[in-house]
């Protein structure tokens, strides 16, 4: 099993999202138009304060519905930082929890912060178990740096960060860093480029996973791959059978 495995996985779940508005939805539709879900435009009347709603079905049939509101909050999420007590009401979390486990084809940068502070926020509040955070390169974790050194020093979690050793790496207190050979020295963020389990895949993929700290409801992870500039694919999960496959290849891989 490879990080791209675990990808290459939820790249085979299908779903189908029926957009219900006066009007078509482009932006949205362009969002969520990817291989594994279809999207459809469905007229309603033009009422006033009602933008629409959009419902997702899987194979099972109706899964879930949410409004368009909240979904275009997520095109261009705000960004706060874990203990922010304004992350409570951030409406494109919604979103997160009922369109998880499938792969999105062209998530930006900003999009997958916003998914970062999730997983970061459930661990700030859950305040105990284990962290693990990849960086193409660990210099750019002095980017995160004032995040991650709350976390460690204000809960008791265990943070594990991933990444390529280069002239500016450091050892933060609190956190233990595996220096993985191998990783790739191109961009300027958390993830891209071509691997296997060598060391280049910590380098190809943007990467979090929280273990829940003792309760599987609050486990949850993100994996997104840089395909072109600044596009990911990749998903997020809650299933904390997935979490646990993801964080044990980490610890055999890496540790």
């Amino acid at each position: 099993m490879t990080l791209r495995e675990f990808l290459d996985r939820f790249e085979r779940t299908r779903r189908t999202i029926t957009v219900y508005a006066p009007v078509p939805q482009p932006d949205i539709v362009e969002q969520f138009e990817i291989r594994t879900v279809s999207v459809t435009h469905t007229p309603l009347p033009k009422v006033a304060r009602d933008e629409g709603f959009l419902v997702i079905r899987d194979e099972d049939g109706f899964a879930a519905s949410i409004g368009i509101e909240e979904v275009r909050e997520f095109l261009e999420p705000p960004i706060y930082r874990p203990w922010d007590e304004a992350f409570a009401d951030a409406e494109y979390r919604i979103l997160l929890e009922i369109l998880d486990d499938t792969v999105w084809y062209s998530l930006e940068r900003r999009q997958l912060l916003a998914t970062s502070r999730e997983i970061e926020n459930r661990a700030w509040r859950v305040g105990e178990g284990t962290l693990h955070v990849g960086f193409q390169r660990l210099s750019l974790l002095r980017h995160q740096l004032p995040i991650y050194e709350r976390l460690a020093e204000e809960t008791d979690l265990e943070i594990h960060v991933y990444g390529g050793a280069d002239d500016s790496s450091a050892n933060p207190d609190g956190m233990t860093i595996h220096v993985v050979d191998g990783a790739d020295e191109r961009g300027d963020d958390d993830g891209s480029d071509d691997s296997g389990p060598d060391g280049d895949e910590i380098g190809d993929f943007w990467l979090l996973a929280f273990d829940g700290g003792g309760d599987e409801r609050q486990a949850c992870a993100l994996l997104a791959e840089e395909r072109n500039p600044d596009e990911f694919a990749g998903f997020w999960t809650y299933d904390p059978a997935v979490v646990d496959e993801i964080v044990t290849y980490l610890e055999r891989t890496y540790w």
